[in-house]
C-alpha cells in the first residue's frame, strides 16, 4: 500500500497571448480595433514576450460588467490532477470540460500488489506519522481508515489472482483509491470552477487542490483571476 498527498499540475504553457487572443476578438463587439496597443517586453536585447497593454484594461472592464462571454476565446488550459476518486466524481460534475481519466476498468492495480491512497486533507502530522509507522500505539481514527485501505487492497488482489478481471475487482476499492485525471477548460470555464471550489461550503479535500491552483493561475495570469478569493 503506498499513501501519498494530492497534487497538481498545469500542461499548458501560459503567457499573455491568451489575453491578447481575448481582447482581438472582444474588440470586434465595439468595433474598437483600432485601440488594441501591444507592447513588447526585452531580456539582455531579445523580445520574448508580447507585453498586453489595453488588452489588461478592456478585459477588467469585461469581468466587472459581466461579459465573461470573451473570456471563452482565450486558449484552453489542461491541468492534471492526482486526488482520490471522490473529488474526480466531483470534477467530472462540471459540463464544459474535457475530461481524460485514469481507468479502473482497464488499469490492474494488482501488477504491483501495492495500491495506492490518498491521504485525507484532515488528517494532522500525528495522524500521518501513525500510519506510516505500524510499531506506533493506535490512539486515533486515522488507523481505522488505513486499516480499511488495506483490507481493499488485500481482497482486490485476491479477485485479481482468482481470475476476476480490473472492471469486476475494482468493485472493492474506495473512494481514497489514487486517481489521475486531465481536465481541458476554457478561461470562463475555470473561473466557474474556481469559484464554487475553493468556496467554504466546497468539500477540503477539492479545496486543498483549488486554492493553491487559483493562486498559481493568478500568478501566470493576472486579471483573468484577481476578482475571485477565498478564504
Amino acid at each position: 500500500m503506498k499513501l501519498i498527498k494530492p497534487s497538481y499540475k498545469i500542461l499548458t504553457h501560459i503567457d499573455n497571448e491568451i489575453l491578447i487572443d481575448i481582447e482581438r476578438v472582444a474588440r470586434t463587439c465595439y468595433k474598437s480595433e483600432d485601440r488594441i496597443e501591444i507592447g513588447n517586453k526585452a531580456s539582455n536585447g531579445e523580445l520574448y514576450d508580447r507585453e498586453p497593454k489595453s488588452a489588461k484594461i478592456l478585459i477588467e472592464k469585461l469581468i466587472k460588467r459581466g461579459h465573461e462571454a470573451m473570456l471563452e476565446f482565450g486558449s484552453n488550459i489542461t491541468v492534471k490532477f492526482i486526488c482520490d476518486r471522490g473529488v474526480s466524481h466531483e470534477l467530472v460534475r462540471h459540463r464544459l470540460c474535457s475530461f481524460a481519466q485514469e481507468s479502473t476498468r482497464y488499469c490492474n492495480y494488482g501488477k504491483d500488489d501495492h495500491i495506492t491512497f490518498i491521504i485525507p486533507s484532515w488528517f494532522t502530522d500525528d495522524d500521518i506519522n501513525t500510519i506510516n509507522n505500524p510499531k506506533l500505539e493506535i490512539t486515533n481514527v486515522s488507523e481505522h481508515w488505513k486499516d480499511a485501505m488495506q483490507d481493499s487492497e488485500i481482497y482486490y488482489n485476491k479477485l485479481i489472482s482468482k481470475g476476476w478481471l480490473p472492471q469486476q475487482a475494482r468493485s472493492v476499492l474506495p473512494n481514497s483509491l489514487k486517481t489521475e485525471i486531465n481536465i481541458d477548460a476554457n478561461i470562463r470555464e475555470w473561473r466557474h470552477i474556481f469559484k464554487l471550489r475553493t468556496n467554504k461550503a466546497a468539500h477540503p479535500q477539492m479545496r486543498e487542490l483549488m486554492c493553491p491552483l487559483l493562486d498559481e493561475f493568478k500568478s501566470k495570469i493576472p486579471i483573468l483571476f484577481d476578482d475571485i478569493n477565498y478564504e
